[in-house]
């Protein structure tokens, strides 16, 4: 039982404590990495995984040579597509029963409402957006389904939002994630990130608003 503790502990809080898994477990850190982004996409009740400062983290260590950062892009763009690709289908099948009900045991139907209060505003582009925004990101492709979005339509937001905020986390994690002062100040950093990440919905709400007000 306390195996498992410490094995969820590990999932919940990998950005920190990612040195340490990849000295125990060497190249299988590439599947860990794989299956916390995969969750963190695939699973709707899943939402507080590591997402955004993991890739980060993952792209510092491939800087120092720890791990291949050639492998992990590609590793981790599987995860993110498919990931999301597994929520869409989730959300189609058994998504409208979900949303039914006032109360969810394993969602927050809350969280549903903000997603299609997303949609509403931006549209398909919702796919490529959240991803960079935490809990949007996880729902979204479920919403997606929900919602009955053909999924070729989605498929093609998917990739381009999925390999983007791989590259973009992952990249600014190996170009900068062993600056001395971005070390000494990791969680201002990651909260940068987030801040960043989302200023592509910012910047789409106010030029929405502006376009509604003008007409």
């Amino acid at each position: 039982m306390e195996y498992i503790t410490q094995f969820i502990e590990l999932f919940l809080h990998l950005d920190k404590s990612l040195s340490s898994v990849i000295q125990t477990y060497g190249s299988t850190t590439y599947i860990i990495l794989f299956l916390v982004i995969l969750c963190e996409t695939g699973l709707v009740v899943l939402p507080f995984l590591p997402g955004d400062s993991l890739l980060f983290a993952a792209g510092a260590f491939a800087a120092k040579g720890d791990i291949n950062i050639a492998t992990l892009f590609m590793i981790l763009c599987v995860a993110a597509i498919l990931g999301d690709s597994i929520n869409y289908e989730v959300g189609r099948l058994i998504g409208p029963r979900i949303a039914q009900r006032e109360k969810s045991r394993y969602v927050n139907k809350e969280h549903i409402d903000k997603t299609h209060q997303f949609y509403e505003k931006y549209g398909a582009k919702t796919i490529i957006i959240a991803r960079f925004i935490p809990i949007i990101r996880t729902f979204a492709p479920f919403v997606a389904g929900l919602g009955t979005m053909s999924y070729k339509k989605f498929l093609q937001y998917n990739v381009i939002g999925g390999v983007a905020w791989v590259a973009i986390c992952l990249f600014a994690g190996y170009l900068f994630g062993n600056i001395p002062l971005v070390k000494q100040n990791f969680t201002a950093v990651i909260f940068a990130i987030i801040i960043v990440s989302i200023l592509p919905a910012v910047i789409e709400y106010i030029r929405h608003r502006s376009i509604t007000k003008a007409a």
